[in-house]
């Protein structure tokens, strides 16, 4: 048994609004091939596989953050041009990427992250790293949980926008 299946209260109910932004965020991509899944159907930049590639680097570097703090996290008066391509990347199913992998590798960054909200102190507080976007100094892990359940919300709408746009299928009404 793991600790997410015996977890009640406060920490219960993150788990299951994660999990069902989560479910909407997959399930939009459903039925469709990678070169589907690369594809721009909107003004943006946004396609499916990069949708869920980016939300799991997300949820990945705010799940690090909450172990190690702020040094998990990228200074952004640090970042290189190389660094700011390979974040460009994170919203693109690149050619030698698969949907079938980013959805595998996002299910395993949730499954640690259920791990973390099962057990982690939701108290614990940790400095931000510096970044124009931040305008707080810190975040308890509980508001960075928060953080991540509204980063995958957000990107589920947009998903759901893409997917009609691309085929008329709908996923959230």
């Amino acid at each position: 048994m793991t600790s997410t299946e015996t977890v009640t209260g406060e920490r219960a109910d993150l788990l299951a609004m994660l999990a069902k932004h989560r479910f909407f965020l997959t399930f939009t991509t459903r039925g469709l091939t990678d070169d589907q899944a690369r594809q721009r159907t909107t003004a943006s930049e946004l396609c499916l596989g990069g949708l869920i590639k980016h939300v799991t680097a997300t949820e990945r570097g705010w799940a690090n953050f909450i172990v190690e703090g702020a040094s998990a996290m990228p200074n952004f008066e640090e970042m290189t041009e190389e660094d700011f391509k390979q974040r460009e990347d994170e919203f693109k199913l690149l050619p030698d990427e698969t949907l079938a992998g980013v959805i595998a590798e996002y299910e395993a960054v949730a499954r640690r992250t259920d791990e973390l909200v099962a057990t982690v102190d939701l108290n614990a507080i940790h400095e931000l790293p510096k970044a124009p976007w931040f305008t707080d100094t810190e975040w308890s892990n509980r508001r960075v949980l928060m953080h991540i359940v509204a980063e995958t919300a957000q990107h589920s709408g947009h998903a759901d926008i893409i997917r009609e746009s691309l085929d008329g299928q709908k996923s959230m009404g």
